[in-house]
């Protein structure tokens, strides 16, 4: 993939219509650390823990993380999010796209992700479905940049590239302090 594309206006302008006064649920940021583009932290709202390695380097706008959140630390999931002018009024799934993911020159991992808004947040997001976490997660640690291809129908595919540099020590110390993280109570 060597054509990169800034975020498509059409897809922009969709998301910005918004009329509703915004309530977010806004985490503390806790433990944070450096590792080159990357960062690892845990995010806490009450009794509530995630914990996020996340690449911010690699464009001013957007952010690509890997998150785990606590008691279920065997379930992570990767996100992309896109930084909009505005807040947005609603919680909404606005489209589920084929996505492309490689990392390096290895095998390309065809799948989908689901582009989302949440309310009182100015972000959008894409949520990857994988089924082999695992084997992504192994080349994010030993790879040096990770490719992304969003399929647009008509128009041509928006591509990204995230740095890798970091990603290992980030990725460790997550999944770190996710399993050391104190279980919950999910009794009522």
């Amino acid at each position: 993939m060597s054509r990169y594309q800034t975020f498509p206006l059409a897809v922009t302008a969709l998301l910005l219509t918004s009329a509703q006064p915004a309530v977010a649920a806004t985490f503390n940021v806790a433990s944070t650390d450096s590792h080159e583009h990357w960062q690892s932290m845990a995010l806490i709202l009450g009794e509530e823990r995630h914990f996020r390695a996340v690449e911010t380097h690699s464009y001013s706008d957007s952010t690509l993380s890997l998150n785990t959140t606590q008691g279920v630390c065997d379930l992570p999931w990767l996100e992309m999010r896109v930084t909009l002018e505005q807040q947005q009024g609603e919680s909404r799934a606005v489209n589920l796209v084929p996505a492309r993911l490689r990392i390096d020159d290895n095998p390309i991992i065809d799948t989908m992700a689901e582009f989302i808004t949440e309310r009182g947040d100015d972000g959008f997001y894409a949520h990857f479905y994988l089924s082999d976490m695992e084997t992504l997660i192994a080349e994010m640690q030993s790879g040096e940049a990770l490719f992304i291809g969003f399929d647009q129908h008509e128009q041509e595919p928006w591509y990204m590239t995230f740095s890798l540099d970091g990603a290992d020590e980030a990725i460790t110390r997550m999944q770190a302090l996710c399993s050391a993280a104190p279980a919950t109570d999910t009794a009522p």
